[in-house]
Parts: structure tokens; C-alpha cells; sequence
């Protein structure tokens, strides 16, 4: 069982939305510290302000976790004053949302560096010291996206799988030899945050409500559990896709959960 009680917490795209519903919860199960990485500088000054005022501990930084430089400098400088996070979570993604040939490069690089990269260079910068206290816990909110192709999130999609292969392989490869290290890897349908405005849930599959769900993803962390994967039809997925050939699953998909249409009247909103 993990424990946020007197452990230092750090949350990636924690300034608001899940990020914040998370950090704010990690505080109110007693952790010792909360720091909160976020490119979006206003928002994150405003967030820290009001959890200090509140009687918390914590601290923030703007980084653009994207950037390999940046989340090495600044991990250098949260490590000079902190022996080890106790929790990473990594958090932060974005999502374009259009088809494949409306994207510019730079809406590729940036989709594949937020959702993809930027939780390799984070856990890469904190996991030696959570390997050589043979602690510590990494969590990866990455998507239901990552286990079904879906027309309108190309690149999304693609960055979730290789975030799945990513955490999934790392898990296995780290308990080989420090078991007491713990991996949980979240992987929810749509979130009713601003992220995924305009969305249509597929049929039985309701939008996920941000506290609910955050609920869910600190149990998940307190009973060491690998895998979260929400709502209840996600866990089919990767059963239904393995065993029916492709023109079938195809077919369930698209026209009994009206997954591929879910897109259409996608919104979203402006990705800081």
C-alpha cells in the first residue's frame, strides 16, 4: 500500500484541471509537499498562491516538460532541495484535435513531446533516486486512445500507445530489481474537462466526471494497482480488438459504441 502521508508529491500539468484535482488531494491525504510543474506560468502562480493560503506546502515551476534541458535543469534543482519525490505523477498532455492532414509539424512535435516524451525525461530525471532508496511511485495518466485507433486524434492516439508501451515496459524492466518501486498506469475513456470539450462519449461509455475520476486515481495509488482503466467498457478494449479481426472490430466500434464519430464535435480548447 502507498502512503501520501508525509511524502513529497510532484504533479506535471498540475495547475489545473485533473493535475490540480489530484494535487489538491495528495495535500488533503497529508503529503509533505507538493510541487507542481506547468508551462502555463500564470496559472500556475495563481494555483500555488491559493493552496499556500489554504495552509499547504507548495511549490511550483514553470516548465515545458517537452524540452529535455528544461525538465533536466529544473529536476536538478528540485533534487537540491528535496533527497527524492516520493510520487510522480505524470500528468500533462494535450490534444490538437483534427484530422491528420489539418496538423502543422509543429502540432505533430508538440503532441509527441508533451504526451509521449515528456514522461520518459521526467521519470528518467527522478528515478535513480527512487532506485537507490528502492522507493517511490510513478504514476502516467495516459488514454483509452492508446488501446483503439479513433479518426480525429491521429497523433493523440499515437502518442498514448507509445506512452502504454512506454510505462507498461519500464514497470517490468525497473521491478526486476527494485520490487518496492510501484507503477500505476491510468487510462481513461473522455474526462469532462475543458480538454475534451465538444466531445461525444461513445454509447455506454459517459464522460468521466474530473472529481470522481481524480478519486479514483489516488485509491488506485494507495493500493499499489498497475492498472486503471475507466470506465468499465475500456477494459474489453484490447480483448474485443485482439480477437476479432480488424474489419469487425472496426464495425463495433464505429457503429454499435459510435467511438470513431466521438470526435466530431470536438472543441476542446486553446492548448497553453
Amino acid at each position: 500500500m502507498s502512503s501520501f502521508k508525509n511524502k513529497i508529491v510532484l504533479i506535471t500539468g498540475g495547475a489545473e484541471g485533473i493535475g490540480l484535482l489530484m494535487g489538491q488531494k495528495a495535500l488533503k491525504k497529508d503529503a509533505r509537499h507538493l510541487i507542481i510543474w506547468d508551462i502555463n506560468e500564470q496559472k500556475l502562480t495563481s494555483t500555488v498562491e491559493k493552496l499556500n493560503a489554504q495552509g499547504f506546502s507548495v511549490s511550483g515551476h514553470k516548465v515545458d516538460v517537452s524540452n529535455a534541458a528544461e525538465v533536466e535543469a529544473c529536476a536538478k534543482e528540485v533534487l537540491s532541495t528535496f533527497p527524492i519525490v516520493d510520487i510522480l505523477i505524470n500528468n500533462a498532455g494535450i490534444i490538437v484535435g483534427k484530422a491528420f492532414h489539418e496538423h502543422t509539424f509543429e502540432d505533430i512535435d508538440r503532441t509527441v513531446g508533451v504526451n509521449q516524451l515528456a514522461p520518459m525525461y521526467v521519470t528518467k530525471a527522478f528515478l535513480p533516486a527512487m532506485m537507490e532508496k528502492n522507493s517511490g511511485h510513478i504514476i502516467t495518466i495516459t488514454s483509452a486512445a492508446g488501446l483503439t485507433p479513433n479518426p480525429g486524434m491521429v497523433p493523440y492516439a499515437s502518442s498514448k500507445w507509445g506512452a502504454i508501451g512506454w510505462a507498461e515496459s519500464l514497470r517490468l524492466e525497473v521491478q526486476r530489481n527494485h520490487p518496492n518501486i510501484q507503477f500505476t498506469n491510468v487510462m481513461p475513456s473522455y474526462i469532462g474537462t475543458k480538454m475534451f470539450t465538444g466531445v461525444t462519449p461513445p454509447r455506454l461509455m459517459p464522460i468521466l466526471d474530473p472529481d470522481l475520476f481524480t478519486d479514483k486515481i489516488i485509491r488506485s495509488i494507495e493500493k499499489n494497482k498497475t492498472t486503471l482503466k475507466s470506465p468499465w467498457l475500456v477494459k474489453l478494449t484490447t480483448f474485443v480488438r485482439g480477437n476479432l479481426p480488424s474489419s469487425w472490430y472496426d464495425f463495433v466500434a464505429d457503429k454499435v459504441f459510435n467511438v470513431y464519430a466521438s470526435m466530431d464535435t470536438f472543441k476542446g480548447k486553446d492548448n497553453d
